[in-house]
């Protein structure tokens, strides 16, 4: 067997590994550790860890080592928090981009309130749960350490979907959502729909007083699963995008507010169902911009039912083909921005630009955002702020809250 040394954490969490042979991936390993293993394809999939981190601590759920929903679980709290910042600072110098730390935010166990679950049936029943690490084969879940409570209530009955609706030969995905209306379930890769299915789910969803239950676009159930939106209240489209805790979204929606304090007119950018915008109201007039049509459709009528709100407009807009043109971006006080992990390369050169002087920047990406960074900061507009926040907890991932000036 071979003995390597962890020299560092991949951005996907995996240590890479230095050996006589060269360097590898090895997951569920720690910097400074030496570990026993053969590498192949690049990678140590079994490593023995013959020198433990002063970090390592012992995983809480029994399903970590298969499963891919975490890969963090085996190092403490502090070592994976200054990972995260660590990861924030290196992609942020290797864009020659300065920026203060102002505080991270953690969201706590069991908190996620927002999954994309994977089933199948099979011969007993069902498999419902996450993926295997780099790995198609789906770990059968009876509890889970990052879902909330409810939803992990909820895993026999979610299971009996799956049993129920999906193929023999297909993978199905469930969305599951949980607000104060109960779980809002939206299925991907189903059999078609025809009146048994439609009844055997019916009977399903009532039986586990689901707040909804989509079926590949078809409607199961009629109890419209509202959300709370600062003073408004929104019907999300099935399977919508959200902040997957109400913990960090609280924590982005402050440093947004804190942001754009002040500004009469904003402007927010890839809206999604007004996370941002619908608070925004309550001390602006704010303009909504968005790809797809369905979640603007629900801010709006969010917006629309709401008292005390200023006014709201929107616009569905491919922001990454047809961004808004420095005039149209010069007719703002801010911009609330919101890409997704591939950036918004295109807007933030209109914004460099424009002379829009305040802009709340939030990302899911510390490469892509420290390229938009770079080119904002190009254009006059420096950031001066930043926050880190770790609503994935156990996992690589890492979203970044920053406030950006012309000077």
């Amino acid at each position: 067997m071979s003995v390597w040394t962890i020299d560092r954490l991949g951005r996907r969490g995996d240590g890479v590994a230095i050996g006589d042979r060269g360097r590898a991936l090895a997951p569920l390993t720690l910097p400074g550790e030496q570990i026993e293993g053969e590498a192949e394809d690049g990678r140590i999939a079994a490593a023995r860890i013959l020198t433990p981190s002063a970090a390592r601590v012992k995983p809480p759920c029994p399903h970590y080592r298969a499963c891919g929903g975490c890969s963090l679980m085996h190092a403490s709290d502090s070592f994976t928090s200054a990972w995260k910042r660590q990861v924030v600072e290196t992609a942020l110098a290797a864009q020659g981009v300065q920026v203060p730390l102002q505080g991270m935010h953690v969201s706590p166990p069991r908190s996620r309130r927002r999954a994309v679950l994977s089933g199948r049936r099979t011969k007993k029943g069902a498999l419902l749960g996450f993926h295997a690490r780099a790995s198609t084969v789906i770990v059968d879940l009876a509890d889970c350490h990052v879902l909330r409570p409810e939803i992990t209530a909820a895993l026999p009955l979610l299971r009996r979907i799956v049993a129920t609706g999906a193929s023999r030969s297909a993978e199905i995905t469930l969305t599951v959502i949980l607000g104060p209306a109960g779980l809002d379930v939206a299925a991907r890769g189903g059999k078609p729909m025809d009146p048994a299915l439609f009844q055997a789910l019916a009977a399903l969803a009532e039986q586990g007083d689901l707040a909804r239950l989509d079926w590949d676009g078809q409607p199961i159930t009629r109890r419209p699963p509202a959300l709370p939106m600062g003073r408004a209240r929104i019907v999300p489209p099935p399977g919508a995008f959200l902040q997957a805790t109400a913990e960090a979204e609280a924590a982005l929606r402050t440093v947004v507010q804190d942001i754009t304090a002040g500004a009469a007119r904003i402007a927010d950018l890839f809206a999604g169902c007004g996370t941002f915008a619908l608070p925004l109201a309550e001390t602006a007039t704010v303009h909504a911009v968005e790809g797809l049509a369905a979640p603007l459709a629900a801010l709006d009528s969010g917006w629309r039912a709401a008292t005390g709100l200023h006014r709201i407009t929107t616009e569905i807009r491919d922001l990454a083909r047809n961004p808004l043109l420095t005039d149209e971006i010069n007719r703002f006080d801010a911009i609330v921005i919101d890409p997704p992990r591939s950036g918004a390369e295109a807007q933030c050169r209109q914004m460099a630009a424009s002379t829009v002087g305040r802009v709340a920047f939030v990302a899911c990406d510390p490469v892509s955002f420290a390229k938009d960074a770079r080119i904002l900061a190009q254009g006059g507009l420096h950031p001066t702020r930043l926050w880190v926040v770790d609503q994935f907890r156990w996992s690589p991932h890492v979203e970044i809250a920053a406030e950006f000036r012309r000077r």
